[in-house]
Formats: structure tokens, sequence, C-alpha cells
């Protein structure tokens, strides 16, 4: 996969000042962006997270998932450690869309999980692919990862692109009454580490 950089800039938060680079997918013209903090390219490996966009949870505060509360989980651990990157990738609805994902959240109201509402859908229930994290990192100096994540697809997809993992780091947030179900089928269905989150759910 390749990658054009764009451009980068200053994006100040409530958690510190990152730098924004921003990159287009040169297959499907998708736009992504990396939101990095402190020296990146020193060789050392770096607190990282893949984010998936998530317009419901990380925009609109919606419970029926966890990954607004990750997100800024993720923000508030890179700023402290005061070094780390994160790319926020274009992949609504685990990589169906924004509108599917609506139309699976229907079926879901319906009683379905997650994965079935994909699934029903007629796409698989994990659509994403990471091969675009690898230019990106390349372009940033990045050689490894200390990686934010409770999902094993993800660190298993970097080493395979040749990015090595040096760490896995839990990022269990956001626990709550309307998103048990979900929480308790990714770690079920999706194999996500998420320990005791998901046990009241899923036993």
């Amino acid at each position: 996969m390749a990658v054009t950089f764009v451009a980068s800039s200053q994006l100040p938060t409530q958690w510190g000042t990152f730098t924004m680079h921003g990159f287009v997918d040169d297959e499907n013209g998708k736009e992504h962006v990396v939101l990095t903090m402190g020296d990146i390219a020193d060789g050392k490996p770096v607190l990282g997270r893949l984010h998936s966009e998530c317009l419901t949870g990380d925009a609109l505060f919606s419970l029926r998932c966890d990954c607004g509360f990750q997100l800024e989980a993720a923000l508030k651990a890179i700023a402290a450690e005061g070094r780390g990157a994160l790319l926020y990738l274009r992949q609504e609805g685990r990589g169906i869309g924004l509108m599917n994902k609506i139309r699976a959240y229907n079926l879901q109201d319906q009683g379905a999980d997650t994965v079935e509402a994909n699934e029903r859908l007629g796409f698989g229930a994990d659509m994403r692919d990471y091969g675009i994290c690898r230019p990106m990192l390349e372009h940033l100096g990045i050689r490894s990862l200390k990686l934010l994540t409770n999902n094993p697809r993800k660190v298993k997809a970097l080493e395979e692109f040749g990015i090595p993992v040096a760490e896995r780091l839990p990022l269990q947030f956001g626990l709550n009454p309307f998103n048990r179900k979900y929480l308790a089928t990714k770690a079920g269905k999706l194999g996500h580490m998420l320990g005791n989150l998901h046990q009241a759910e899923a036993d």
C-alpha cells in the first residue's frame, strides 16, 4: 500500500499539543491522520494506538461501544508519557462504513449482536485492513510500537506487515449498561482481551 503525505500542523487539545499529520491512501482516496507527540523517530518503541474512526462514539458520545472512551484514554496516555502516536484510521464500523453501521445498529436493536448484524448485511465480522499503517509509520520514522489495544488481530496484522510490537498494553475503558453485550461479543467472538469486563454478560 502507498500513501501520500499532505501536511503537518499543531493540534492543541485538553491533554496537550499534538502534531497532526495528514495522509491520503493512494488506492482509495481515504484520508487518515496521525497524532504524534515528542521524539518518535529515535528508534525506541513508541507508545501507540491504531484507532478506527467511530463517529458515533468519538464525536457523538455513544454508549453503545467503548471507542470514544478508548480514544480519550489513548490520548491521555500518550500525553502523560510525553511521547507517542495515535493513528486515526477511516474505517468506520469495523470497515463497513457509517450508513451500513446504522443498518447494523438497527439489527442490534432487534436483538442481533455486533457480529451477527454485520454478517446479516453480507459483511465479515471485521473488514478492517491495517496495511495502510506501515507507510505512515515509516514516513514518521516509527520502527516499533508499544501498542495500546485489546485486539490481538491488530498485533498480528502489524507484525505481518513488518512492524514489530514490543509490548501490548490493555485499554479497558467505558464499560456501561449499554455496551455490555457488545463487549462480551468482542471478547467471545472476536477474541478481544477484555479480562473481567465481559464476564457478567458472557457467563
